[in-house]
């Protein structure tokens, strides 16, 4: 019997039976929702390239290519004989270099090797004008999850997590040429340079507020900056020309550049960049090293093996070839009626977000015009694209070469195709998420949402689902990724996606208003696993009740629709089985909230009472049923 209120916790009532039968694969850290659908795609997919290496046949050039990779990386024997050979070959050139006028003239080709560099330089859409690019400068990432890890108060999980990262380190290197006074030098010195690092770089809740990493400036600005690395001659380098302007995404860190990055810490840096360059390149050698390599992350995430080398061959593989294997997936296993349903309700919530923002009573006329005029514009990407982008086609290699040397071929395709766009508009037609993934997402520099055909199926959506349950697991979530347009971070781009200030002033007041008190609502939660940061999870909150707001306006316009099935399926798309250490981690990484509270507090936000009713209904099955009857209120957000 279960003992749980759905009053009290909605997220327990409906998933706990499910949470108890639920069996986490000993390779991943969690299970249900999204990640059983995931891996159930996976598994389709994994029988798919089998069958595909097996006969022989492809249904096109991508797809064969990307099933040599998948055979490079089943290719074991192969593997182990060159082990750690292909990675000290590339590594070599950074131990040749003696001191910054030597990585001056290395720089380029470090950055083509994939080897750490002190900061990197991307081409971006420019968020004043997106259709064009910018060059963005940002610095490197630390060893441990977050800049937070680096506190007195996280000493204790520090010192584990830097002890199994030495320990992981200390195995690899003994693979190396280094003698072993080198190979604790190196260790020592990484951890050095990467406490530098942690002093300065951006924290993860900073990252979440992805405007503020638009701060353009002069190239000779951001010359002086990184002296004395020459920017002006690497970007010479690589775009041909000097552009008038970069982007930099961390001022902090770049203000105390020159103390990271100087003469006296060029050891450190180097001994960093070995270390880290090749426990990341560890996945793509030998089985041992893909072993050795994954104990650290092993460690964060709480998970006791690593993925099996078939599944590991298709993550590489799809990585690889992403849009053509999520074309033939969507192409395969995606309905047509299913794809016009779903637009379907897309189109029922954007008019229902229009009627809403209309009705407001707490905006000015001018602004919600601008609101709605950016709902009128947004634009829907369903299930998969129309064909893949041109990078495919210039994505090939020797059909003899080994997994090390096709990964890092195609990723040096990858950033120099990227580099390539800076001269380029913008091409909006471009789809952020391939067929085969389980997710959805919104685009502030496009206003478009995508929704892979992976995620159009229970319990998010199936054409079988009655509207009532359709409407609390996708429809929500398509709500969701609308009311990105007008999160924290959403609302300070326009209907083309440029970063402009729409509001009226005191418009903005009051929204900002509603942003620090959804901050509010969830901040400091205590759960088993720790702590909830609020202001880190405020636009994904924003966006979750948004989905709820529009989702259950439109039921409650509906002659036949259920609140009962609604919230079930509401509860149910959020189900999630989780390893400890996983779910502590999510807190400090993830921009979403925790899955219990995603399910429970939205509802809250909307439901003033809920009177259960339990009528024994004496039919053949003597089944109890649970009837709701809810009394909503209207909670203006948007």
């Amino acid at each position: 019997m279960n003992e749980i209120r759905i009053q009290d916790d909605l997220y327990n009532y409906v998933n706990q039976a499910k949470i108890d039968e639920l069996v986490i694969p000993d390779d991943m850290p969690m299970t249900g929702g999204f990640a059983t659908i995931a891996l159930d795609v996976e598994k389709l997919m994994i029988n798919e390239f089998e069958q595909m290496c097996k006969n022989g046949e492809y249904p096109n050039e991508y797809l064969k290519r990307a099933c040599l990779v998948y055979k490079a990386c089943k290719n074991v024997k192969k593997r182990e004989k060159l082990g750690i050979k292909p990675a000290l070959k590339v590594l070599s050139k950074l131990l040749k270099l003696e001191n910054i006028s030597d990585f001056n003239k290395a720089f380029k080709d470090l950055l083509f090797d994939n080897i750490k560099l002190p900061f990197s330089i991307s081409v971006d859409t420019d968020m004043m004008d997106t259709k064009h690019h910018c060059v963005s400068i940002s610095g490197p990432s630390v060893i441990l999850p977050d800049v937070t890890f680096y506190t007195d108060e996280m000493k204790p999980q520090k010192d584990a997590l830097l002890g199994v990262y030495a320990n992981m380190v200390k195995q690899i290197l003994a693979k190396t040429e280094l003698t072993i006074e080198e190979q604790d030098k190196f260790i020592s010195d990484t951890f050095e340079f990467d406490r530098l690092l942690a002093k300065y770089v951006k924290s993860n809740e900073e990252w979440s507020e992805y405007v503020k990493t638009y701060n353009p400036m002069k190239v000779s600005k951001a010359q002086s900056l990184v002296k004395p690395v020459n920017l002006k001659k690497q970007l010479k380098k690589l775009f041909g020309f000097v552009p008038e302007k970069v982007i930099c995404a961390e001022p902090r860190y770049f203000k105390a550049f020159k103390e990271v990055f100087n003469e006296e810490t060029f050891t450190l840096y180097k001994h960093w960049a070995y270390v880290t360059s090749i426990v990341e390149a560890c996945g793509i050698l030998s089985e041992e090293l893909r072993e050795i390599g994954s104990t650290y992350r092993k460690a964060l995430n709480g998970v006791a093996q690593i993925a099996p080398l078939d599944k590991y061959a298709y993550q590489i593989a799809s990585s690889l070839f992403s849009e053509p294997v999520g074309l033939y997936y969507g192409e395969k296993y995606f309905g047509r009626e299913a794809k016009k349903d779903v637009i379907e309700i897309v189109n029922l919530i954007i008019e229902k977000y229009k009627e809403r923002i209309a009705k407001n009573d707490i905006l000015e006329e001018s602004t919600k015009q601008k609101a709605i005029l950016k709902l009128s514009t947004m634009g829907v990407k369903m299930g998969y694209p129309d064909e893949v982008d041109a990078i495919y086609d210039k994505l090939v290699f020797s059909e003899s070469a080994s997994l090390f040397d096709i990964v890092m071929k195609l990723n040096k395709i990858r950033l120099l195709d990227s580099f390539s766009k800076l001269t380029k508009d913008v091409d909006p037609k471009v789809w952020a998420m391939p067929g085969h993934m389980v997710n959805a997402c919104y685009n502030p520099f496009v206003n478009d949402i995508t929704f892979p055909a992976a995620i159009l199926q229970p319990p998010f959506y199936s054409i079988n689902q009655t509207r009532s349950e359709n409407l609390g697991g996708i429809g929500a979530v398509i709500g969701h990724e609308i009311s990105h347009a007008f999160d924290s971070n959403g609302a300070k781009f326009d209907e083309n996606g440029n970063l402009s200030n729409w509001w009226t002033k005191e418009d903005l007041k009051k929204f900002n208003k509603k942003i620090n008190a959804m901050i509010k609502q969830f901040d400091g939660i205590e759960l088993p696993w720790g702590t909830v940061n609020g202001r880190f999870s405020v636009s994904e909150n924003i966006a979750d009740n948004g989905g709820v707001a529009v989702t259950l306006d439109i039921m409650s316009n509906m002659k036949d629709a259920s609140f009962e099935e609604y919230f079930i399926n509401w509860a149910k798309i959020w189900c999630v089985k989780a390893r400890p250490e996983f779910l502590q981690l999510l807190l400090s990484v993830d921009v979403h909230g925790p899955n219990i509270l995603r399910a429970n507090i939205p509802p809250r936000n909307f439901i003033t009472t809920i009177l259960v009713i339990k009528i024994t209904q004496k039919d053949k099955n003597d089944l109890d049923r649970i009837y709701l009857v809810i009394k909503l209120q209207n909670n203006q957000y948007f």
